[in-house]
């Protein structure tokens, strides 16, 4: 008997925002339309249900699953909260986050140009933070790729739960007399977004998922290759 392929669920944090929800539905359907025969289903670990715990209950005891996070950084939401969750499953595995990875570089830039980036403008790249040193250092490996792409640095700041914070970044370098633009690296839009819009940059880009928009190709492609991972 051919054992089945594990269930990819697709696992967000979760936001109050309508068009948060509706971007990170698009990512879920993209990713099921990719993978045309696989079973996919979503969970969020905050705000919104269905909770991952629940969705592995509606499986059934013989259904294998794999919890992939919609996460950027590997934090307590997947080392605690998915790693919990996958025990009461047996047969349960948890992909590593989306990133660090160049390809959600590469997409920063192309927000960053959409968005007018000039030559001279200082970037930073805007993230939510955590208190595990791990998942900073995480973001600042993608700060470090996106300022080789641009070929000037990119410093990092934080919105909550690690330092610098953001508008201390944004501050310090608008002392310089030159443009701030900050590269948005945030999956979707909601309070995170909503926070960086605020920080007092010229240019504050938009999440990786843009409601209305497809979702990039990139994300589809990281998030199978972390399913398909082990």
């Amino acid at each position: 008997m051919t054992t089945p392929a594990p269930v990819l669920v697709a696992v967000a944090h979760g936001t109050s925002s309508a068009t948060g929800r509706s971007a990170i539905g698009g990512l879920v359907a993209a990713v099921a339309a990719r993978r045309p025969d696989l079973t996919v289903r979503a969970a969020f670990v905050d705000v919104q249900p269905p909770e991952p715990g629940s969705v592995l209950s509606s499986l059934g005891d013989a259904t294998p699953a794999r919890l992939v996070p919609l996460l950027l950084s590997a934090g307590y939401h997947v080392d605690v909260d998915l790693a919990e969750a996958a025990a009461t499953a047996p047969g349960t595995t948890v992909a590593p986050a989306l990133g660090p990875d160049d390809r959600l570089a590469q997409l920063l830039h192309r927000r960053l140009v959409a968005a007018g980036l000039r030559d001279d403008d200082d970037v930073v790249l805007g993230a939510a933070g955590s208190s595990q040193p791990s998942a900073v250092a995480d973001c600042e490996q993608v700060a470090a790729a996106l300022g080789r792409i641009l070929g000037r640095p990119v410093a990092a700041g934080y919105l909550s739960a690690a330092e610098p914070r953001l508008t201390d970044v944004v501050a310090t370098l608008r002392s310089r007399d030159r443009r701030v633009v900050v590269a948005t690296y945030l999956l979707a839009p909601g309070f995170f977004a909503d926070l960086a819009g605020r920080c007092g940059a010229d240019v504050v880009t938009p999440p990786l998922l843009v409601p209305g928009e497809p979702a990039p190709a990139e994300l589809v492609d990281v998030v199978v290759e972390r399913y398909l991972s082990r």
